[in-house]
């Protein structure tokens, strides 16, 4: 870490303190990610860090979402997890969500804990031995081929980018959008106002250009896409993959 930086997350863990919160069980890396979040404002940063550190200890008090909190949505099998292979182009798990599975959620509380609980263990999923280092990040591939006016759901969306942007700073990478209907471009401009700039500048609507395909498919790697999408890799439920260091696994 350049001595800049070093500075800044000192300054950033003094002004956590003075907001009565503390900084000691997590490193400089994951502090970091606060700052460039907030384009290296220390006290933007601090703050966010607090209300991230008081909603983890609200929402997720044991550290994690079990399954078993949410079954129906789980149920769907509409999110996927792909672990990148070792001679993939980048480290990053891969996040599918196929839109055409989804239908409006009545219980609104269990999608919310679902969308934490794919996150966390999408970014477990590349913790090395089982330990974070604090800059994991992820991919995502947001898939809304074949989707009906049943399966539009802004809230759903926004919801999603929002838990990102808030909880998980600097956590996506990139997020590819496919397979995007006509009907469904007035939806995502209404979407995209939620979103902040850098979380904009993040996605990728990916059309029928040969070249943009190209580029997908080997921006995330032959190896780790699915094959439906043009790779060689089968695609998996993310109930069926096992994370060996996540307690609901042992």
């Amino acid at each position: 870490m350049e001595e800049k930086h070093e500075i800044a997350v000192t300054q950033m863990r003094k002004s956590v303190e003075k907001l009565g919160c503390s900084t000691e069980n997590y490193n400089d890396l994951t502090l970091m990610r606060f700052l460039i979040a907030r384009s290296m404002d220390i006290e933007k940063a601090a703050k966010m860090f607090t209300q991230w550190k008081k909603w983890r200890d609200d929402f997720l008090p044991s550290g994690f979402i079990p399954e078993s909190e949410v079954p129906d949505e789980l149920g769907s099998r509409k999110v996927y997890l792909q672990i990148p292979s070792s001679n993939a182009p980048h480290h990053h798990p891969v996040v599918i969500v196929k839109a055409n599975k989804h239908f409006s959620s009545k219980d609104q509380l269990q999608f919310k804990k679902f969308v934490v609980h794919f996150l966390e263990k999408s970014i477990a999923s590349s913790f090395v031995e089982g330990k974070e280092k604090g800059d994991e990040k992820l991919m995502a591939i947001l898939d809304l081929g074949n989707i009906t006016y049943r399966n539009v759901d802004p809230r759903a969306l926004i919801t999603g980018f929002q838990f990102l942007q808030n909880y998980y700073p600097e956590r996506l990478a990139k997020c590819y959008i496919i397979s995007m209907p006509w009907f469904f471009v007035s939806v995502w401009k209404m979407v995209s106002v939620f979103l902040e700039k850098t979380t904009l500048e993040k996605i990728v609507i990916v059309g029928n250009d040969e070249e943009e395909r190209k580029s997908f498919i080997n921006e995330i790697g032959e190896d780790t896409l699915p094959e439906e999408y043009g790779g060689l890799a089968k695609l998996t439920a993310i109930q069926d993959v096992t994370i060996h260091h996540l307690p609901e696994s042992n």
